[in-house]
């Protein structure tokens, strides 16, 4: 395992992770997913990951209108690959752990133990109201708790021959699953709040955390490092950042202006509605939201060497273990990336190990 990690979110749904017309526009395709997950592994990224979505967010672009399944996906990249690591996303409150449990067992089987699970506990409820998998009495605290059940019944299953486990959530009988996976399948999970960060600290083998400044990501990834260590676990903190490159600053710096012109404040609007904002209010936002909001993550815009200092230094000052990356042009840029970026990055990671 490198001393630092670097992998790629998948562009499952159709406009990947611009909110804009005139951004690159990946389609939801598995030809487009394969390209990338076979890129990544090409240039010595360590994983790919995939979202799991179920409803999209309109607008002109009609932004992730279209989108793969992830676990269905996953298993055929494992096919495509040889090296990488595949994690996939599930939601816990739409799939039985028992469910759940067979199907990342699998997984693990066909990618010859490169498996990985976001565990996911449904946060849009227009995601999942619309098939009826939506408990509007559960709060925040209840969707964790039952994720924490959830999250023990999957991996019992992965070790012990009869599981009996019963909750308020969801009922297990002398449940059995096999064939059990020979290694436990990586464990990953995203969120900042109290509740996600005990989560990850207590079953979660990677932590996928989004802050509103590097001093504020420091003391989140902080947290759930000593609160792993303190359960007698290792946990490794990660965070997202889009990738704009060019040959030069000014050049990545255009193609930030030109992308933002297209910002579809339609589909942003409705976003930000999904998390819980009223409406009206998110129309406003959207209304009088720059450029920059088309980039649905923090971004670095540059040279090669600008984008190597920038990634070298939040990852070094936020105490993370590595980044999960997006380009919005995936065919063109993460081979460029893994060409003049990746290779100046493991060396100084090496050195600052040694």
């Amino acid at each position: 395992m490198t001393a630092k990690e670097y992998g790629i979110f998948l562009p499952i749904g159709n406009g990947g992770w611009m909110l804009s017309s005139t951004a690159p526009h990946p389609e939801a395709t598995y030809a487009w997913n394969r390209r990338a997950a076979v890129h990544a592994e090409r240039v010595g990224l360590d994983f790919v990951m995939s979202m799991a979505k179920w409803r999209g967010f309109g607008g002109s672009t009609d932004h992730w209108g279209r989108s793969l399944e992830s676990m269905t996906m996953m298993a055929a990249l494992a096919e495509a690959t040889s090296r990488v690591r595949i994690w996939a996303t599930l939601h816990a409150n739409v799939h039985n752990p028992a469910v759940a449990a067979k199907m990342v067992a699998t997984l693990q089987d066909i990618s010859g133990g490169r498996a990985g699970l976001n565990i996911v506990n449904g946060s849009y409820a227009g995601e999942f109201e619309q098939f009826g998998e939506w408990d509007p009495g559960l709060c925040h605290a209840d969707r964790y708790r039952m994720t924490e059940l959830w999250t023990e019944a999957v991996t019992r299953l992965w070790t012990e021959d009869s599981v009996t486990l019963r909750t308020p959530y969801f009922d297990l009988v002398d449940c059995a699953s096999r064939p059990r996976p020979a290694v436990r399948p990586t464990l990953i999970n995203a969120g900042r709040s109290e509740d996600a960060r005990r989560f990850q600290a207590r079953y979660a083998d990677g932590a996928f955390l989004a802050a509103d400044s590097l001093d504020e990501m420091r003391e989140l990834s902080a947290d759930v490092h000593r609160r792993a260590r303190a359960a007698g676990r290792v946990c490794r903190t990660y965070s997202m950042l889009t990738v704009v490159q060019d040959e030069t600053d000014e050049l990545a710096a255009a193609k930030v202006r030109a992308w933002g012109a297209g910002l579809d404040r339609e589909a942003l609007a409705l976003m930000r509605s999904t998390w819980g904002i009223p409406a009206e209010q998110a129309r406003a936002w959207a209304e009088g939201a720059d450029g920059e909001a088309a980039f649905q993550t923090p971004y670095v815009a540059g040279s090669a060497r600008t984008i190597t200092d920038h990634i070298e230094y939040i990852v070094r000052e936020a105490d993370l273990d590595g980044l999960m990356l997006i380009f919005p042009e995936y065919d063109r840029d993460l081979l460029l990336f893994g060409e003049t970026v990746l290779p100046e990055l493991r060396s100084r990671d090496a050195a600052a190990a040694g």
